[in-house]
């Protein structure tokens, strides 16, 4: 598990379980706004990683 990916994505997770425990008050809602909020981090480095993948750095 040394892959940058799974780094992110264990970033991610830490990321969405602390901003769904400090935004939602119903366990059920903070699961739901979890999984949605770290699918989104997830998504969106992905997406933001190809379109900088062309990029002379």
């Amino acid at each position: 598990m040394t892959s940058h990916f799974w780094i992110m994505a264990l970033f991610g997770g830490f990321v969405s379980l602390v901003f769904a425990l400090l935004a939602r008050d119903d366990p059920r809602e903070q699961l739901r706004f979890g999984a949605l909020l770290w699918a989104a981090f997830t998504a969106s480095a992905v997406v933001i990683g190809w379109l900088m993948y062309p990029l002379p750095f």
